[in-house]
């Protein structure tokens, strides 16, 4: 299925590069604790949602990006 992205640019880097900080710190700060592996997760989340430009909960409250 295809979305309309709903994220600029420069959030969507952002997402991206915060998603590997999250998945490292997750990891390697935290390693084998359950909580490592929930913030490691909610990284690749972050990672998606940067790689596809679409966030789901942004799409709920109606975010939009502006016509070119």
């Amino acid at each position: 299925m295809f979305y309309r992205k709903n994220l600029p640019g420069w959030e969507r880097a952002m997402r991206t590069i915060g998603g590997v900080v999250m998945i490292a710190y997750g990891l390697l700060g935290m390693p084998g604790t359950t909580a490592g592996y929930l913030i490691a997760a909610t990284g690749a989340v972050a990672i998606a949602t940067g790689f596809f430009g679409f966030c789901p909960m942004c799409a709920m409250v109606g975010r939009r990006l502006p016509s070119s």
